[in-house]
């Protein structure tokens, strides 16, 4: 399935998504003749196309930090909190990961520096789809289709990985 993704404060500056690559760049009108009327549409109100972000402390925030779950916010508060010494069982070091990633992901983050050493962060890392140890692809023709839609503010519209919509503003 081909997808166009739109940013409509500009329209000359659109990607064609096909699987997890970048199928073609240009305007909206270019892309749409080019790919016939096949292509889902998928337009971001007052966005702009960006290169996803790239996140060099993602380490210490996905291994020293404990982002609470929503249902601990009136005990925990929402920002993340610094683990003592004492730790975590796993399955919460994997939770805690999942939704750090998630408020990454809401910033158009698409690559992160590693290494990671705990195996249930390194585990969400990799089911996020995200790249680590590497920049963000550069938006060309054949290129793994990861950007993220920015609105006028730098506050994230949405995010794609690997061809994926993983994030979108409400």
């Amino acid at each position: 399935m081909l997808t166009i993704h739109r940013p409509l404060a500009d329209d000359s500056r659109c990607v064609a998504v096909e699987g997890a690559r970048i199928a073609g760049l240009g305007s909206y009108a270019a892309l749409r003749a080019a790919h016939d009327d096949h292509a889902r549409v998928r337009e971001w109100a007052g966005g702009t196309l960006a290169t996803g972000r790239h996140e060099p402390g993602a380490v210490r925030l996905l291994e020293t930090l404990y982002w609470p779950d929503p249902r601990e916010a009136d005990e925990w508060g929402t920002e993340p909190l610094p683990v003592g010494p004492a730790g975590m069982p796993d399955a919460r070091w994997g939770a805690s990961a999942r939704r750090g990633l998630q408020r990454m992901l809401a910033r158009g983050v698409t690559a992160v520096a590693g290494p990671f050493t705990r195996p249930p962060v390194l585990t969400a890392v990799r089911r996020s789809g995200v790249l680590v140890d590497t920049a963000a692809p550069t938006l060309s023709p054949g290129a793994r289709a990861d950007f993220a839609v920015l609105a006028a503010d730098g506050s994230c519209l949405a995010t794609v990985v690997g061809g994926r919509l993983v994030h979108r503003r409400a």
